[in-house]
């Protein structure tokens, strides 16, 4: 039902207030100004009185200009017809193609999905980037998170991904993007010729600042379309700080009594509300979700990245431009090594780690003054071409290949009784001399 009114009672920044009855939180409304006419979403209830965020900002509405509610939450359309499309946050085409109002409308936001009906994690999502296909899978239905500090190529990883990944289905969302970090987002899946299977949600941070809390909630609706038609849907989203620091924004024009550094207190289930859409349908598709977390001042412990690590599966960090080795972690990797992949994926994977955490030991000591023996050698030649073949982001290789690689370089540096691999698995992969 479309209620309206032509007394608004308050205006603070961006956010409005009216009296008003029968609206329910998260409904969409039209302000008409005499400047404009823009959409406003209600973001909290307090007895009679309804608190709106205007998307296009309060500047230039008056007291006297007309409210009108339009009885449903934001929506976005769903359809074929969105792959190779661009949107922005409000859901809008950017791309100059037709636009999309003959397609059914999805409420975004809804609830995640039973875990009822959920399937344990079975499937195997390849990359192409050695350090998550070979030491920390990215497992089907999983929600992981890139941990990096400002300045690291996080969204250059990304698009790699979204180029690379084996999903039918990639949906991108933008949060508070550089224009020309979206540029480069559109060029580069343009380039691969990827482009018509992939979804953009965009929000660059000139756009409003409430756009930021839909684009998630929209790349995550249209997912769930498509992983229930039956597609392995890879979600991309980057940055889910710039979500955060959005919340907080509105929290405090709200007035809300804060938490830690500012963020309200329903910082964690606003995060796990979206995550926790990763999902593996019975009989149908999946949802998997990788997701970038900025770290302010490269905290871990900061609010953010704090709560999302009790949400996730894992994560990655992202430090000086690689995918660090310790500390990242997937930890529904073992449903799939061995199982989904080659069996001798699991003896690389830990014996090539646990030689490069002997090659950082030997760094160390070697810093610190020791003399360097002969194994000292082979350690810190190991741990250059470790570093040069699989945690460059520029290789760009299967998995196969990697674990190929991965063999022939424990050949080059040490013995077969030197890499704490069983007889047989050597017996079967070992190089053979040429």
């Amino acid at each position: 039902m479309i209620i309206e009114h032509s007394q608004i009672s308050r205006i603070q920044g961006d956010i409005i207030s009216v009296p008003a009855t029968g609206v329910h939180y998260g409904e969409l409304a039209v302000v008409k100004s005499r400047l404009r006419t823009s959409l406003a979403q209600v973001i909290r209830l307090r007895g009679d009185e309804v608190f709106l965020q205007v998307f296009a900002g309060a500047r230039g509405v008056a007291t006297g200009d007309l409210v009108r509610f339009l009885g449903h939450p934001m929506q976005v359309a769903f359809g074929d017809a969105l792959l190779g499309r661009i949107f922005n946050g409000s859901g809008e085409p950017i791309d100059g193609g037709p636009d999309l109002k003959a397609l059914p409308r999805l409420e975004i936001g809804g609830p995640s999905v039973n875990p009822v009906l959920r399937v344990i994690p079975r499937g195997f999502i390849e990359t192409r980037v050695p350090m998550i296909d070979v030491f920390n899978p990215l497992v089907e239905s999983q929600k992981l998170p890139i941990f990096a500090a400002a300045g690291e190529p996080y969204n250059e990883l990304l698009a790699r991904v979204g180029m690379r990944a084996n999903a039918d289905v990639v949906i991108l969302g933008g949060i508070g993007l550089k224009f020309d970090e979206y540029l480069k987002f559109r060029f580069s899946f343009e380039e691969a010729g990827v482009l018509s299977r992939t979804v953009m949600f965009i929000h660059t941070a000139s756009d409003p600042v409430v756009e930021r809390l839909l684009v998630p909630d929209m790349a995550l609706a249209v997912a769930e379309q498509f992983g229930v038609a039956g597609k392995r849907v890879l979600v991309l989203l980057t940055d889910m700080t710039a979500f955060a620091d959005a919340m907080k924004e509105i929290a405090i024009s709200m007035d809300q009594v804060p938490s830690n550094l500012g963020y309200p207190g329903s910082l964690y289930s606003d995060l796990a509300s979206r995550y926790e859409k990763a999902v593996d349908f019975e009989g149908a598709g999946s949802i998997t979700i990788l997701a970038v977390t900025t770290m302010p001042g490269d905290d871990v412990t900061h609010p953010v990245p704090d709560n999302t690590g009790y949400i996730t599966e894992g994560q990655f960090y992202l430090r000086k431009g690689v995918i660090e080795p310790f500390g990242s972690l997937s930890r529904l990797k073992q449903l799939v090594i061995g199982k989904v992949t080659r069996n001798d994926h699991g003896y690389i994977m830990n014996s090539m780690i646990r030689l490069f955490a002997k090659s950082r030991e030997v760094e160390q000591k070697l810093a610190m003054g020791f003399d360097k023996t002969a194994d000292d050698d082979r350690y810190l030649r190991y741990g250059g071409l470790f570093y040069d073949r699989f945690m460059n982001l520029k290789v760009d290789i299967g998995l196969n290949e990697a674990l190929d690689l991965g063999w022939r370089t424990l050949s080059e540096c040490f013995h077969p009784d030197e890499v704490g691999i069983k007889q047989d698995v050597i017996d079967q992969y070992w190089p053979k001399p040429s």
